[in-house]
């Protein structure tokens, strides 16, 4: 018999309608104001802190809705955006430097959606609020650092080919190789200039090679510098499971960076601004540390201090860079002590085994390296950036190291985790210094929300209407599927780790609700041709929904195509818009054929028709 259901189809439809109304639903809760501490890097959040975070709330005669500990976290919930800015203000004062004290709105979601895996959609900049930051790459570093990859590659080079120096240095903005005879200049001249056709080599005095970079190249670096710290950023940002986050350059040496809804600002500017490296060198042996102290440092060793403030004498020769370290994890060692094992790509393994096969037994040094803005800016009127290095292990070598080792001597768990996100993520190729910040605030994106919400709901009820009064009772399942259509768009993009809802999203959404009616029309417009043709009305709605599935599949499959290009060519806001129109596409072929048939069908189906109120 025509138009009867099959089992698999209803089960599909009220499966697929119930995951996506369910998932949808924490979207109903809201969310609550929020202030949200966590631990700088020589701090930690314990359990016991939130006991002082009651007391010195209660002090102020705030009384939260409820303040909680997870993840060395604490989330302190509040009734309203004015007793927020008391709260953080008071909690800045009690706890200190040590500690990030952030805004934030948290989900109000119940525990039993959570379990279930359930969040709210994720809103973008302009819709949630969120951070902008704008950051300059420190480009005299990032040519120091050239320069010395340059100095360090002659000097192997040099040996390597036997040719004898007296020294190589490094100036401001060029290298220097002094020989000890014209034979040895001519020969090192000849193999350097075939070797790198980037720099150029002029002979000066005293037996002097003089290595400069080409214009060509000094552009090559500043550009290259800022694409990988780009690239960098945008890893540190997935590490913090910020959904569609802006990375994007802006001129020569800046980088626009925005952060829609960030959970925990502090965190994410620290994180971000954070320029951490590592270098592994040998500890000096050869010299009392005590000479040091009082001033006689050896040429070729330094004085670094350890994280207790413990003077350490190091090797100046860098064993291995932090640019080699392609994985990054924390764990715990065999003593339950928090450890990072590291992982190197094939030269950084190499260069660790040549290093460590003739140091066994004998202390390697692991050094942390972060250079940190001072208020201070060059005659160029660029921020002048202060290096600081720190011991963060000292360890035997027990045997010769390859491309897998690990990290110990860490404080806590946390500092572990820290310091495996930043080298996991990667070391920045210059230190970046957050020159403006600019904060969006959710009362901006409430209004943005309120009237995208008028444009979604106007729009609907004036298609509700017109399909209501056109096609009668057809009208109201076609009313229903619509309905249907919007609330598994908000389902879907609330499932979807990386979907957020932006201001040209909802617009998305509004061009979804007159894209999802078409289909409908389509199809009770051929229902009505086959009618007309003298079809029964079981037959009528037969072949209406079969002859009008080609057509609809071919209208939605070339605008879903041009969806599919504009998120892979697109940025920020076209992105946004993309993603709510391919979604919006799937979901409205899936209610206007299969949910709107199934409805039909149980209604119509099996029983003998003399007409159709279509």
């Amino acid at each position: 018999m025509l138009n009867k259901n099959t089992i698999w189809r209803v089960l599909v439809a009220i499966v697929v309608i119930g995951l996506c109304a369910l998932y949808a639903l924490p979207n109903i809760y809201g969310e609550d104001h929020a202030v949200q501490i966590s631990a700088g890097r020589d701090a930690t959040v314990t359990e016991s802190m939130v006991k002082q975070v009651e007391k010195a709330l209660s002090e102020k005669d705030i009384t939260p809705k409820r303040i909680e500990f997870e993840d060395e976290q604490i989330l302190v919930r509040v009734n309203d955006s004015d007793t927020q800015l008391v709260a953080r203000e008071t909690l800045e004062n009690a706890l200190g430097d040590d500690y990030f004290v952030a805004m934030n709105l948290a989900p109000d979601t119940p525990q039993w959606l959570e379990d279930l895996g359930g969040t709210p959609m994720k809103l973008g900049l302009d819709l949630r609020g969120g951070v902008h930051f704008l950051m300059e790459v420190d480009m005299t570093e990032v040519m120091t650092k050239s320069l010395e990859d340059a100095q360090s590659d002659f000097r192997t080079a040099l040996r390597e080919e036997g040719i004898r120096y007296r020294a190589v240095t490094q100036r401001d903005d060029y290298v220097d190789i002094k020989f000890r005879d014209e034979e040895a200049l001519d020969s090192a001249e000849f193999f350097l200039r075939n070797r790198n056709r980037d720099l150029t080599f002029t002979e000066m005095d005293d037996l002097v090679l003089r290595a400069v970079f080409s214009e060509a190249k000094l552009a090559e670096i500043r550009d290259n510098a800022v694409k990988q710290n780009i690239t960098i950023i945008r890893n540190r940002v997935n590490q913090l499971g910020v959904a569609e986050p802006l990375v994007q350059k802006q001129g020569a040496d800046r980088i626009v960076v925005q952060l829609p809804g960030i959970q925990d600002t502090a965190r994410a500017k620290e994180i971000l601004n954070a320029t951490a490296t590592l270098e592994f060198r040998m500890v000096d042996q050869s010299n009392d540390i005590r000479d040091a102290l009082n001033g006689r440092v050896p040429p070729g060793s330094q004085i670094i201090e350890d994280q207790q403030g413990v003077p350490q004498l190091l090797e100046k020769r860098i064993m291995l860079k932090g640019n080699h370290i392609v994985d990054a994890n924390s764990g715990v060692d065999e003593y339950g002590l928090p450890n990072v094992n590291i992982s190197l790509d094939s030269e950084g393994g190499n260069k660790m085994s040549r290093s460590t096969r003739g140091n066994i037994g004998k202390p390697m040094a692991t050094v942390f390296i972060e250079y940190k803005a001072t208020d201070e800016r060059n005659e160029d009127g660029k921020l002048v950036f202060e290096k600081h290095e720190q011991v963060i292990s000292v360890a035997t070598i027990r045997a010769q190291l390859g491309s897998k080792f690990q990290i110990t001597g860490l404080d806590s768990p946390k500092e572990a985790r820290d310091l495996a996100l930043l080298l996991r993520a990667g070391a920045l190729i210059a230190p970046i210094q957050i020159v403006e910040e600019r904060t969006v605030g959710p009362s901006l994106g409430q209004e943005n929300i309120e009237l995208g919400m008028q444009a979604i709901i106007w729009g609907l009820a004036a298609v509700l209407v017109f399909m209501l009064i056109y096609y009668k009772a057809f009208g109201i399942v076609a009313n229903f599927a619509l309905v249907t259509n919007l609330v598994m768009i908000v389902g879907i993009m609330s499932m979807i780790p990386g979907a957020t809802l932006t201001l040209p999203g909802m617009a998305g959404i509004v061009l979804t609700v007159g894209m999802a009616v078409d289909a409908n029309v389509l199809i009770f417009e051929r229902i009505r041709e086959e009618i007309r043709e003298g079809r029964s009305p079981q037959q009528a709605i037969h072949h209406g929904y079969d002859s009008a599935f080609s057509t609809i599949l071919d209208a939605n499959i070339t605008t879903f195509i041009a969806g599919l290009i504009l998120f892979a060519v697109g940025t920020g806001p076209i992105k946004g818009f993309s993603i709510t129109l391919m979604i919006g596409i799937a979901t409205s072929m899936f209610t206007a054929i299969l949910v709107t048939r199934v409805i039909v069908n149980a209604v119509y189906g099996g029983r003998k028709l003399e007409k159709l109120a279509i």
